[in-house]
C-alpha cells in the first residue's frame, strides 16, 4: 500500500516553495502544482480523517448549518495554512482548541492558529460554517425531494473546508441532522441512526481512505432496497420513494454485476457498494465511493436500451478498482481512470450483448487524432476553458484511453494484460498511483520494456499504429453501425451526456 502523504510529498515539493521557513500562509491560494487544477490542495499538512456535520432543514435551497473537523498531521512547520473552501460562511475555527484567525483567499481559507504547528505533529482543525446548494459550479446537486453530492473534479470545497485533491485521500465520518421523514445515507457503513422529537441523526464512516471528489451524502424522502452480494458484501441501493418498485429491477442486477467485475479484476475492494438514483438532473453519472450517483432518467427513458444502461452501470462500478481504490496521483493521470472503467464497461457490453469491442475501438482509432488535437493526448489533457472545469473529461480520456489499452493488450496478449490488470489493482490498493508507474508495471509483467511504445500512445499528438491491424485509419472516417442505435451514440456514460 502506498500512504498519501508518500506520494503526496514529492508532488508538493515544488509548492512547499510558497511557505516561508516559519509556516506562514502564503497572500493567495498556493495548491500543491497540479498542473489541471493549481489551486486545488494545500502544502504543508496530511489529512488523515474528516468529520463533517450537517443540520439539513427540509428546504434543498436553505443553506446546510455544519461543523467540519479535520484530523491532519504537519509536513513542515506551520505558523499558518490554507484549506479550500468556497460558497460558504465561516462563523469560527479552532486549531487544536484554541480559537484561530481565519480569512477567505480566493476559493481558499486561510488559517493562522494561536500556537505553530511543528513538522511531524498531529493537529485538529475545527470549522463552524454554512454548506450552500445552490452553486451552480459543483458540490450539491438539488434533487426533486433533497440533496446529493457530485465533487468531482473540483466541487468539494464548495460543500465542505477540505484539502481537495485525490492525492490527499482520508477517512470520513459523516453525521447529518435532517425532519422525520426524510432519510440519510451516505459513503461507507452506518454507525448510527438516533432519533428525536422532530428530527433524526443519521451517521456513517468509511472503512477506506477516500478522495474528496468521491464522497457521496444523499438526503431526500428515498427508499433503501438492501440485498447481499458476492461473499456476504452488505449491498445497499437509494431509490427515489415512489420508484421503489420501478427501479427495484435495475438495482437487483448490482450483485451479479460486482461479482463479473471480481473475476475479472480480483476482490472488491470497499466495504459496501450500492446505486444512488436521484430525482435530478445532471447529465452525468458519478462513481462516488460505495455509493454511485445515477440520473432517475438513465433508467426511466424508453431510448436508453438495457444493455447500454447496464453497461453505464458496470463503467461506475469499475471506477471502485480505478479511480476510487486506486486514485490518480494528479489530474493528469485521470485517463487511468476512465480508460479503464471504460475499458470493463465495453467487455461488459461485449460479453451480455455482443457489441464487440473490437469495433468500438476501430470507431475511436478513427476519431483518435481529432480527439487528441482537440482535448491533448490522454496523459497530458489539454486544461479545462475558464469556468469549465469539468472539460477535462473528454473522450480522449475516455474512448481514447481505452484504446491505449487495446494497443497494449495487442502487443502483450490476453493473458499478460489480464495480469497486469489483477496486480495493478491489488498493488495499489488504496493508495494512489502513477502513469509512470503503470508502465513501469505493463513493462514488469510482459517482461519486456513498454515505456517508448506506451509513451508514445499516451503522449504523442498523433495516433500510434495499432498493433496488428495496419489497415486502422485515425483520419476521423469512422466507420458506423448500419442502423446505430440512438441509445449507443452520444451519451457520455460518465460526465455530460445526453441522447442521440
Amino acid at each position: 500500500m502506498i500512504r498519501s502523504r508518500h506520494r503526496r510529498a514529492a508532488f508538493a515539493a515544488a509548492a512547499m516553495a510558497t511557505l516561508v521557513a516559519a509556516g506562514t500562509p502564503s497572500p493567495a491560494a498556493a495548491g500543491i502544482g497540479d498542473r489541471l487544477f493549481p489551486h486545488l490542495g494545500n502544502p504543508g499538512y496530511d489529512v488523515l480523517a474528516y468529520d463533517i456535520a450537517f443540520e439539513y432543514s427540509g428546504s434543498n435551497s436553505k443553506p446546510l448549518r455544519a461543523v467540519t473537523v479535520i484530523e491532519a498531521r504537519a509536513t513542515a512547520p506551520l505558523a499558518g495554512f490554507h484549506l479550500d473552501f468556497a460558497r460558504g460562511t465561516v462563523t469560527s475555527v479552532e486549531v487544536n482548541g484554541r480559537p484561530a484567525r481565519f480569512e477567505s483567499v480566493g476559493e481558499d481559507l486561510a488559517l493562522t492558529p494561536a500556537r505553530p504547528v511543528r513538522a511531524g505533529a498531529p493537529f485538529r482543525i475545527g470549522v463552524v460554517h454554512t454548506s450552500d446548494p445552490n452553486a451552480t459550479d459543483g458540490g450539491w446537486v438539488r434533487t426533486d425531494d433533497g440533496l446529493a453530492m457530485a465533487n468531482q473534479a473540483d466541487a468539494a470545497h464548495r460543500v465542505f473546508p477540505c484539502n481537495d485533491h485525490p492525492s490527499d485521500k482520508a477517512r470520513f465520518t459523516f453525521r447529518v441532522t435532517a425532519p422525520k421523514g426524510i432519510t440519510v445515507v451516505a459513503g461507507g457503513l452506518p454507525l448510527f441512526r438516533e432519533p428525536g422529537d422532530a428530527t433524526t441523526t443519521w451517521a456513517y464512516r468509511t472503512a477506506h481512505p477516500m478522495a474528496t471528489e468521491l464522497a457521496q451524502v444523499s438526503i431526500g424522502r428515498s427508499a433503501v432496497l438492501r440485498r447481499t452480494g458476492p461473499h456476504g458484501l452488505p449491498v445497499r441501493d437509494v431509490v427515489p420513494a415512489a420508484d421503489r418498485e420501478r427501479l427495484a429491477r435495475w438495482t437487483a442486477r448490482t450483485p451479479g454485476q460486482i461479482a463479473w467485475m471480481e473475476r475479472k479484476v480480483g476482490p472488491y475492494p470497499f466495504e459496501t457498494y450500492g446505486v444512488l438514483i436521484a430525482g435530478a438532473r445532471t447529465g452525468f453519472e458519478l462513481e462516488t465511493q460505495t455509493l454511485s450517483l445515477f440520473e432517475r432518467g438513465l433508467f426511466t427513458d424508453p431510448r436508453f436500451a438495457e444493455p447500454y444502461v447496464e453497461s453505464v452501470m458496470v463503467h461506475e462500478l469499475a471506477h471502485q478498482w480505478f479511480g476510487n481504490s486506486v486514485s490518480p496521483v494528479r489530474w493528469s493521470d485521470v485517463w487511468l481512470s476512465e480508460s479503464h472503467a471504460t475499458w470493463y464497461e465495453a467487455l461488459y457490453a461485449e460479453e451480455r450483448s455482443g457489441a464487440r469491442l473490437s469495433e468500438r475501438m476501430r470507431r475511436a482509432y478513427g476519431l483518435s487524432d481529432a480527439w487528441r488535437a482537440v482535448g491533448g493526448p490522454p496523459a497530458a489533457p489539454a486544461p479545462p476553458a475558464p469556468g469549465r472545469k469539468t472539460d477535462i473529461f473528454r473522450p480522449v480520456i475516455y474512448d481514447g484511453g481505452a484504446l491505449v489499452l487495446y494497443a497494449l493488450r495487442e502487443r502483450i496478449g490476453a493473458a499478460a494484460f489480464d495480469r497486469l490488470e489483477r496486480t495493478w489493482a491489488a498493488r495499489h490498493r488504496y493508495g494512489h498511483a502513477s502513469t509512470a508507474d503503470f508502465i513501469a508495471l505493463a513493462s514488469e509483467v510482459s517482461g519486456q520494456d513498454q515505456t517508448a511504445f506506451l509513451r508514445s500512445w499516451l503522449y504523442d499528438a498523433r495516433t500510434p499504429a495499432m498493433p496488428g491491424h495496419p489497415d486502422w485509419k485515425a483520419d476521423g472516417a469512422v466507420p458506423q453501425p448500419a442502423a446505430a442505435a440512438p441509445q449507443q451514440g452520444g451519451r457520455d456514460p460518465h460526465r455530460h451526456g445526453k441522447p442521440a
